[in-house]
């Protein structure tokens, strides 16, 4: 349930549009106002005339450009022009303001960017007007800005709290009785938004609580609206955040039928657009790299002179002097986390439990020596992973060759230095992170392939239901009609089916609302459903009318099942307030024939019955037998 302003506790001035925008906005609200006295108003502000006539042909690639502000406006619409205008002025006033902890330049960025994802998808799939998505975009997350607005101080102080960007909202209702989702829908109903906008932007952050049919508008919108957002999270987060960012993005262009090429481009282009609105609106926006390059990610790497992060090393030398002096090395100069072994043989012990990331290893050793342990971790599926150092007191080409082609990383001479080290252990930290890196990419991409399939499973289950009854839809039952004809054909048995339609039904869309509507078509499709047979498959062809297929059944059974299926839903009673709404079927039967060429002919016989009984009264089952109609009433049995 959306709130309005008066049900929401605030104290102070919230923002608003000032000057000509607040004109726009008040001269839009009288339903007589024409386009010519819009853009009277609109030309005497010329940057608010220019960034109209810059979204009109941004908003409409391909048609011929345009310029003048009338010519924009007729192109835009009296409403998107409305909301650009307020979304523009506040821009314009709110580059800074009372509340210290809100950085009012970096809102305005990231509203911009979403606002351009909203444009760019928004034509892509067709959901909505792109102009007027862009629009609403910009003022997706307007709460925000009155939050700091009314309250300054507390909003300062929220924003500072351990993790306040993951849980802002819960934090604003615990401090300020109210959450920007909620203040930002009851602006935007206060400002003259449509509903059918308002609510996919009040639910965006969390798309899944959404209380939406899946497959429906307002659904698709707020997957929209949350797509955008992720984007906007992209723009504006640092460079170790991204690769999260870019993993979730694919799926979500995966969602929407892009594949990764596709969605880098449409992305690129995006922020492409967005330097150019920034420097327009003098909105700042960061440099990124291509999406492609983000996609790819680089490990963290350390400043020159500062010391790898710590690093779980396994060091393994007979000599017990040198064991310890290099622990101290290893450990305390370099603080990483070190355990010992004296043997090749107690070095493969501990590397099983330690589970090293770095091994430095004595190459002469009694019993197993170094090149053994070295070639006895590289013959495991852990120990392929782990950086081997190999150390000798025998410096030669031929040394080092040997290590190499154990499966050693490096070789360093002793006596070792401890700069030589520090450096060769700083390479073993970039392959360790790199490692890493490439460990979570994979880990991302068996996520992403596992959630896709999910999806498409999703989406090809969506394809061919019919979203408000549960039923298949006109594609499937068109396409099981078929294989029961198919069937039929090999098996040389009967078949038959029935087309039906709810009776006056436009009457109760008009007298009680389509919500009302919605609820019969559900309880027709239950009665359905109970009605048929297992092997029966029972569909919505679209509006009010529904077929079952009937497998191995002749005409005479099919009418039977058909006035069962009639006295079923006369017996359903819907109540509405104070009312009782009593429902009729019109149901028209045909069977298969040996005249009959086709599935279509079959379907065309029976509707010709079902108009017969629409003829005729309703209410009632009309058959098709050898091209004769007839129609009940019919005796039992």
């Amino acid at each position: 349930m959306i709130k309005t302003l008066q049900h929401i506790p605030l104290t102070g001035e919230l923002p608003s549009p000032k000057g000509v925008a607040l004109a726009i906005l008040e001269m839009c609200r009288n339903e007589d106002t024409t386009i010519s006295e819009i853009a009277h108003i609109a030309q005497t502000d010329p940057a608010l005339a220019g960034r109209l006539i810059r979204n009109a042909n941004a908003a409409s690639s391909g048609v011929r450009p345009i310029a003048s502000v009338t010519d924009a406006i007729m192109r835009l619409g009296m409403g998107t022009v409305r909301n650009l205008a307020m979304g523009f002025s506040l821009i314009d006033q709110y580059h800074s303001g009372p509340c210290a902890g809100f950085d009012y330049e970096r809102f305005w960025s990231y509203s911009l960017l979403v606002a351009l994802a909203m444009q760019e998808f928004g034509r892509m799939t067709g959901a909505g007007a792109a102009e007027e998505l862009f629009a609403c975009g910009l003022l997706s997350q307007i709460g925000r800005l009155a939050l700091a607005t009314l309250y300054p101080q507390e909003y300062a102080g929220l924003l500072n709290e351990t993790n306040a960007r993951a849980r802002l909202a819960e934090l604003e209702h615990e401090r300020l009785h109210t959450d920007h989702n909620e203040l930002t829908a009851a602006l935007l109903s206060d400002w003259g938004l449509p509903l059918a906008l308002i609510e996919p932007i009040h639910y965006h952050e969390a798309p899944d609580k959404a209380p939406f049919t899946p497959g429906s508008r307002p659904h698709q919108l707020t997957h929209l609206f949350y797509l955008a957002k992720r984007i906007g999270d992209l723009g504006l987060s640092p460079e170790s955040e991204r690769n999260g960012h870019t993993a979730e993005l694919l799926l979500l262009g995966g969602k929407i039928g892009l594949d990764a090429d596709q969605l880098g481009a449409r992305i690129d282009g995006i922020v492409t657009a967005w330097h150019e609105w920034g420097e327009l609106l003098k909105v700042p926006a960061s440099a990124l790299p291509s999406f492609k390059q983000m996609c790819a990610g680089q490990a963290p790497r350390p400043e020159d002179g500062d010391s790898p992060a710590s690093l779980r090393v396994l060091l393994v030398d007979d000599d017990a002097t040198t064991r310890r002096m290099l622990e101290g090395v290893l450990g305390d100069s370099l603080g990483h986390t070190v355990q010992s072994a004296g043997s090749g043989e107690e070095a493969l012990a501990t590397a099983l439990q330690f589970m090293p990331q770095v091994v430095v290893t004595d190459w002469l050793m009694p019993g197993m020596s170094g090149i053994e342990l070295c070639r006895a971790l590289r013959a495991t599926d852990w120990g392929q992973t782990i950086y081997i150092i190999m150390l000798s007191g025998i410096d030669t080409r031929d040394e080092a060759t040997e290590a190499f082609e154990a499966g050693a990383d490096d070789f360093v001479a002793k006596p070792v230095d401890l700069r030589t080290l520090r450096a060769r252990l700083r390479a073993a930290w970039r392959y360790v992170h790199l490692l890493d890196a490439w460990e979570t990419d994979r880990a991302q991409l068996r996520q992403f392939a596992a959630e896709l399939a999910i999806s498409n499973r999703r989406l090809s289950h969506a394809a061919m239901t019919d979203q408000l009854t549960g039923l298949p839809n006109r594609r499937a039952g068109m396409s099981e009609l078929e294989k029961a004809w198919s069937a039929s054909g090999r098996a040389v048995q009967p078949m038959a089916v029935l087309v039906i339609d709810v009776d006056h039904f436009k009457r109760i869309n008009d007298s009680y609302g389509h919500a009302v509507g919605d609820h019969v078509l559900r309880e027709v499709a239950q009665a359905l459903q109970q009605s048929a047979r297992r092997e029966d498959v029972v569909c919505r062809l679209g509006g009010e009318e529904f077929l079952m297929v009937c497998a191995n059944t002749d005409l005479r059974a099919a009418l039977g099942a058909g006035e069962r299926l009639r006295k079923l839903v006369a017996a359903l009673a819907i109540k509405v307030g104070g009312h009782e709404i009593q429902l009729s079927i019109s149901i028209g039967i045909a069977a298969r024939e040996a005249s009959m060429t086709d599935a279509d002919m079959l379907v065309n016989a029976a509707d010709r019955a079902l108009y017969r009984a629409k003829e005729g009264g309703r209410n009632r089952s009309c058959i098709c037998l050898q091209g004769q109609l007839r129609c009940g009433p019919w005796q039992a049995g």
